[in-house]
């Protein structure tokens, strides 16, 4: 699996806890969702774009998620989320997130995220800034 993670720029890691499972025994369908917010959190910290400020209104807003749900995680289990930028717009950029689970060794679950910069004071898209490309570019190399 370290080839799988190996692809993603930034990998981060939580564990499974008790209260992530379900009726069913194994991790919610939401908690999915939460992982991958934490690795696009984790990934917009290093781009210095990772939410608005009194000072500057501008940060990103989840604009879709979709995920692909490949294999059941029940605790105890540790997972590490793979996150990385594949496309950059003019205000928007596509985000693909890989989780794989320690103790059964492959991908559970994969997912596209869309986000777009977002001016919170005039709750309207904004150009990606330039220092947000930059930061991008030096932890992907070359995004289209």
């Amino acid at each position: 699996m370290s080839d799988t993670l190996s692809e993603f720029s930034v990998v981060t890691e939580l564990p499974v806890q008790w209260g992530d499972q379900d009726a069913f025994q194994h991790v919610n369908n939401t908690v999915y969702l939460r992982w991958c917010e934490s690795g696009r959190i984790d990934y917009l910290m290093r781009t210095g774009l990772d939410g608005p400020t009194e000072q500057n209104p501008i940060g990103p807003i989840l604009a879709a998620i979709h995920c692909n749900f490949r294999s059941p995680v029940t605790y105890p289990d540790r997972v590490r989320i793979g996150t990385r930028i594949t496309r950059l717009g003019r205000s928007s950029v596509i985000m693909e997130h890989v989780i794989v689970s320690q103790s059964q060794q492959a991908v559970v679950a994969d997912a596209t995220s869309t986000l777009v910069v977002y001016d919170y004071r005039s709750q309207s898209s904004q150009p990606i800034p330039q220092a947000f490309r930059d930061a991008i570019v030096k932890i992907e190399g070359n995004v289209v």
